[in-house]
């Protein structure tokens, strides 16, 4: 069980972080390069709940379990195109809370030369290391079926 109940203690607020990424969700952003982008900031934060959320999102969305397997990995894996590992080294940087270097800055220009769909993945890179910080202090847990398995 959690340690709180933010839907309970602060429902606005909560309620706001999911509207914004519904709005994420509508935009202009790949869907598997915005899943890739939640589920590394997730493992990277040590977020069971959203690493569980999110790759089973990303399983029924397509991904592959091979890709998945190969995330933590992805700077050697060969199973990444060019514009995923621009969006993975973007969210790796920021999540790890490093300065996006120029170079760094310029590839994800260069990979994502739509603006909007550029603002999108900074916004999402954002707000899944919100989702993030709220997930690992309060212990969230990703939900069980009765016999030990996981819930969908």
């Amino acid at each position: 069980m959690a340690r709180l109940d933010m839907g309970s203690a602060a429902g606005e607020p909560y309620k706001a972080l999911g509207r914004a990424q519904v709005a994420l969700d509508t935009g202009p952003l790949d869907a598997t390069v915005r899943e890739l982008a939640k589920i590394r900031a997730s493992q990277l934060n040590g977020c069971v709940f959203c690493v569980d959320l999110h790759t089973r999102q990303a399983r029924r969305s397509g991904e592959s379990q091979d890709r998945l397997d190969q995330l933590p990995v992805w700077e050697e894996s060969e199973l990444f195109t060019a514009r995923e590992r621009a969006a993975l080294a973007y969210t790796e940087a920021v999540t790890r809370q490093v300065r996006v270097a120029d170079a760094l800055w310029q590839e994800v220009c260069e990979r994502f030369p739509d603006e909007a769909e550029r603002g999108h993945l900074v916004a999402q890179v954002a707000l899944i290391n919100a989702f993030n910080r709220l997930g690992v202090p309060l212990e969230l847990r990703p939900a069980r079926t009765p016999g030990g398995s996981q819930g969908a």
